[in-house]
């Protein structure tokens, strides 16, 4: 008990008073952290604690002793403002990572309990919540993951639910109306928002900027629906029952107060986040009974949510028992795919890809050979889901993907339909989940639409797999709005992101080799829309992409110049290096596919490729920035300077001065 809430004794309650208290006890551990750390958002653990209450203690399928059992029910806080409602849930429901320690040094460099919520499924938290939307997506995410594993392994193994606290904020964002009309298309039963209706925003009440019926849109979409007194633990508890009993999304919509317990603030804009005072938890204590010592709990209080944090123990000893009992080959590829773990022989195809393509040495188009392979590897690894947003035919990864869909959750290929931002974010959703391997693929152009849950995605370290097309001004006389000259260098600049822009086959297939393997973060494959001529024709076994750049052709005699190209422009540079040995200047080129794992080099072997003293030129139809990086203060670079153009891809590239005689020219100008 020692490292959870203090127990105090305290005179026995009528039942009814007990229940109550127990959302007493949120209320004060997340008023006392808030205090302690001298900020915070009260506003959602003290309006919400009734509705966290009933989940947790009557409802919620859960195990602390056991935080990543796969078939738990996922809670995720979308709210993340309100991230002491569930640090105090975990810690009074006995996680052992989440402390009473933790809980005093909420907010402090090096807490388990941070402002916000941050992605750590052993202490219980499911995904890192904060940018508001993004949750609720994320949730949708798991709710697609879970209807697909229970398609695939049954129902005995997988049957959970994915219930989000979501607050006005995460359904005035845009990506919450995208997840609301998707997760009702699909008809996905085991999903529940519990929404925190305050009518109150940081700015004052939420008539200011809105007017519609927001429970409305929900029924619109295909929801089940329940308005409810938040703070009624019966009547939350029978709107869940009924919930769990409705084979669609359900929204149970909880008209609540927020900051309520604090006079001072209840149903006020300062309810939010404004400055607490002891004075406040103090009359707050009288007003409820409830000592006076920070961070003490009962001891009844304590031992009835710790005995909640036991509920599910039958279920999950029944569960550990099924699994058990399951035949061999479903159980070993069912624990395969939640350790996160690939199956074997799935190299192999990678390998043959890249063999077939060296031996072929023919130009093939990018995206499809992305496409290829995934193909390829889709029936040996069938933990694979692809997401797409209204682009199957011109990003050529559906192949022979069954859609998943409302009737048939066995399918692997998720339909999002013009839902970018939903789609980004629910595949962060899907990965949080664990079992199945997301992609999302789009044009590149389009990745700012998914930016979001790309930057969430590198936060949590989660492996998402965004692939992307129509990487460059070669998508042509769709013209600028299309041409995504800018995002190459902004998603290079994302920590925590590695960048792929394969030159060929060959460097494509040894991307998806490292894409497969790479576990602890995201990765951007961008692909280019045009046919690529295959430069690599060495059989090497060797993956030479996997150290960020190499020498592709190195000079006939001692190196003078380094011609340094990503992807399309790797077929300039090689004409570039024709024309310049032509002239008896000793040219290489170098093909650097992902810049981070060349960052991540030891410094000789950098050196090695890139070669001191030789004049550095770099070439990719892109803007500079970042460039200097490789190419010291004395290269040239040659690429775009500004947005594109409509026109033939060719014309462009001639307009806009990326060509092999440009690049000479350059080299020549430094000689």
């Amino acid at each position: 008990m020692s490292a959870h809430a203090s127990l105090t004794s305290d005179p026995p309650l009528p039942s009814g008073a007990v229940v109550q208290r127990l959302a007493d006890a949120i209320r004060f551990l997340a008023v006392d952290a808030i205090l302690n750390a001298g900020e915070g958002h009260q506003g959602v653990p003290l309006g919400m604690a009734e509705i966290a209450t009933a989940l947790f203690t009557r409802h919620l399928k859960y195990n602390p002793k056991d935080p990543r059992w796969p078939d738990r029910d996922r809670v995720v806080v979308s709210n993340g403002h309100g991230s002491m409602l569930l640090y105090a849930l975990l810690n009074l429901t006995g996680y052992e990572k989440i402390s009473l320690s933790e809980v005093k040094s909420f907010r402090e460099l090096g807490s388990h309990c941070a402002g916000h919520p941050e992605y750590d499924p052993a202490a219980g938290i499911e995904t890192t919540t904060g940018p508001l939307g993004q949750g609720i997506a994320n949730a949708l995410g798991m709710a697609i993951a879970e209807a697909h594993l229970r398609a695939r392994f049954g129902s005995g193994i997988v049957d959970h639910m994915t219930y989000a606290f979501v607050g006005d904020g995460c359904l005035q964002e845009g990506v919450g109306q995208e997840v609301i009309s998707l997760a009702g298309h699909l008809h996905l039963g085991h999903l529940v928002f519990l929404w925190d209706n305050n009518e109150i925003t940081d700015d004052g009440a939420t008539s200011l900027s809105i007017s519609e019926n927001v429970a409305e849109r929900f029924r619109v979409a295909g929801w089940h629906v329940a308005e409810v007194d938040g703070h009624d633990i019966e009547e939350v508890s029978e709107a869940l029952a009924a919930a769990r009993g409705d084979d669609r999304p359900s929204l149970i919509a909880c008209r609540t107060t927020i900051a309520k317990g604090i006079r001072r603030l209840e149903g006020q804009r300062g309810g939010h986040s404004g400055k607490l005072f002891a004075a406040d938890r103090d009359e707050m204590a009288q007003s409820r009974r409830w000592p006076g010592t920070p961070f003490t709990v009962p001891n009844d209080i304590a031992a009835a949510w710790l005995d909640a944090g036991g509920r599910s123990r039958n279920e999950y000893e029944s569960w550990q028992r099924r699994l058990a009992t399951l035949d061999s080959a479903d159980r070993s590829s069912f624990e395969r795919s939640f350790e996160g773990h690939l199956p074997d022989g799935w190299r192999d195809v990678t390998s043959r890809y890249k063999a077939r393509a060296i031996a072929g040495s023919k130009p093939a188009y990018s995206i499809e050979t992305s496409g290829e392979l995934a193909s390829a590897l889709y029936d040996v690894v069938p933990d694979i889901m692809t997401c797409c947003a209204d682009l199957e035919a011109p990003t050529n990864h559906k192949r022979q993907l069954a859609a998943f869909t409302a009737s048939a959750a066995a399918g692997r290929y998720v339909h999002c339909g013009v839902r970018e931002h939903a789609m980004g974010s629910l595949a962060n959703g899907m990965a949080a989940h664990g079992g199945v391997i997301p992609l999302a693929v789009t044009y590149l152009a389009f990745a700012d639409y998914e930016r979001p849950a790309m930057r969430m995605a590198a936060l949590m370290g989660l492996p998402v797999k965004f692939i992307f097309s129509h990487d460059s001004i070669a998508i042509g006389k769709n013209g600028p709005t299309h041409q995504p000259v800018e995002i190459l260098a902004s998603l290079r600049a994302m920590p925590n992101m590695l960048v792929m822009r394969p030159a060929d086959a060959v460097e494509m297939a040894e991307c998806w080799e490292i894409m497969m393997e790479y576990t602890t973060g995201p990765i951007s494959l961008v692909c280019a829309r045009q046919l690529l001529r295959q430069h690599r024709s060495d059989t090497n076994l060797e993956n030479r992409a996997r150290r960020g750049a190499y020498v592709l052709a190195e000079a006939d005699g001692e190196r003078r110049v380094t011609l340094l190209a990503t992807g399309s422009e790797v077929a300039l540079a090689v004409d570039a290096r024709s024309i310049l040995q032509a002239k008896g200047i000793p040219t290489a080129v170098v093909s650097l596919p992902c810049w981070e794992l060349f960052e991540a080099q030891d410094r000789d072997y950098r050196s090695s490729v890139l070669r001191d003293g030789t004049v550095r030129v770099g070439v990719e139809a892109a803007m500079k920035f970042g460039w200097e990086r490789w190419l010291g203060d004395d290269g040239t670079f040659v690429g775009m300077t500004g947005f594109g153009a409509s026109g033939p891809a060719d014309a462009l590239y001639r307009h806009f001065n990326i060509t092999a005689d440009a690049i000479v020219a350059a080299a020549l100008a430094n000689l």
